[in-house]
């Protein structure tokens, strides 16, 4: 029933997504709610969330594939096809996020080899090329050799490329509220979160439940997103502290947007209150954890919980103008602070994670990805 479900919903959203792109490239960005000011939206907060997923994931894999854990033996394949449907997702919302689609190859020939975003572009390029190696080799038995070198080659790079995310806003001095040291220290931790929360709401809701191993694996992505909700939570509370103590006006500013201006709602409601307290409340009970529907719903509130962070750690450094005096210098519809999704970008975005699901459905129901023993 829920896979039905999911298919009726995926079809549905990438319809509306077809819209958003249809509006996006004839319209290009004009329909979209950021202008000269806010230059980052949605769509950035939806890359830096499913890219997270993905490093995230390839870590789980190599708990079979190179540390050999016998708990999680058969959960690999899985994870490196979520890796791969994630990563698709993020860099999909970036692309679309381009002035020009098209000048895309100018960052892998033009590019400067000291920018951060050069690097992560061909950090990207370069892992999901090994996480498909990858899974085409889980097929084939004969070649498996090559797998644990592998895997252990992407761990580094993958732990590499969520911390360069963190360093690519907290490199810019001109956006206080971004530029922290813990930044690039943060990002591995919270891909880690979301990658285990995918694998909770994979297992959870999908998994066999003829597995005998299932309920222990539960628990213990149930403990490892306690441990890292409370960690998640500490990074907060370190980031907007030192931010408010620090007396930085810019600083300030966004805390209150996001604590208590525009994007309170969302904070307080879907990062805190859906997104961390209720798993943590719910997955401290090792019955309720132990249980797949549970904790399979109570992995998608950990990735709702983080999809938000996301966005409120993207739009409050961009919606406080650097000087007080911009707010009314000049006026143009392109010229605002106040920054929330145009239907564009909801429905492009939309389309997309329509199109990610239905990908990890068909994946899952035509593809012995959650099966141990099967080859090509």
């Amino acid at each position: 029933m829920l896979k039905r479900l999911l298919y009726l919903a995926s079809a549905v959203a990438i319809v509306i997504g077809l819209w958003g792109l249809y509006d996006r490239l004839t319209a290009g960005h004009a329909n979209a709610a950021y202008g000269s000011y806010v230059v980052w939206g949605f769509w950035v907060a939806m890359y830096l969330f499913f890219v997270g997923i993905a490093a995230g994931a390839f870590v789980l894999a190599t708990l079979e594939y190179v540390f050999d854990v016998a708990l999680f033996k058969g959960t690999g394949r899985l994870a490196l096809y979520l890796t791969l449907v994630t990563l698709g997702a993020g860099l999909l919302h970036i692309w679309f996020d381009l002035g020009h689609l098209e000048r895309i190859w100018k960052v892998y020939l033009q590019g400067s080899p000291s920018s951060v975003m050069t690097q992560i572009v061909w950090g990207y390029t370069i892992f999901g090329l090994l996480a498909l190696a990858a899974l085409v080799l889980t097929f084939r038995p004969a070649q498996q050799k090559l797998l644990k070198p592998l895997m252990a080659l992407g761990l580094p790079l993958a732990l590499y490329l969520s911390g360069a995310v963190g360093a690519l806003m907290g490199v810019q001095a001109a956006r206080a509220f971004w530029h922290v040291g813990l930044f690039p220290v943060q990002f591995p931790f919270f891909s880690l979160a979301s990658g285990i929360a995918v694998m909770l709401g994979a297992l959870g809701l999908f998994g066999d439940p003829k597995n005998a191993r299932l309920p222990q694996q539960l628990w213990t992505l149930a403990v490892a997103s306690i441990v890292l909700q409370i960690v998640k939570l500490y990074f907060l509370w370190a980031d907007f502290s030192q931010s408010l103590y620090g007396g930085v006006p810019q600083n300030i500013a966004a805390v209150n947007q996001v604590m208590f201006g525009q994007y309170g709602w969302a904070f307080w409601i879907l990062q805190i209150g859906i997104g961390s307290l209720l798993p943590i409340v719910v997955l401290l009970t090792p019955g309720m954890a132990r249980r797949p529907q549970v904790a399979g719903w109570m992995g998608v509130c950990i990735l709702v919980g983080f999809a938000v962070a996301r966005a409120n750690i993207v739009f409050p450094a961009l919606t406080v103008p650097e000087l007080d005096a911009l707010m009314t210098a000049f006026q143009d519809p392109r010229l605002q602070f106040a920054y929330f999704p145009s239907l564009t970008e909801w429905a492009l975005s939309a389309g997309i994670i329509g199109l990610a699901i239905a990908a990890f459905l068909v994946g899952y129901d035509r593809l012995p990805i959650a099966r141990e023993a099967s080859t090509l």
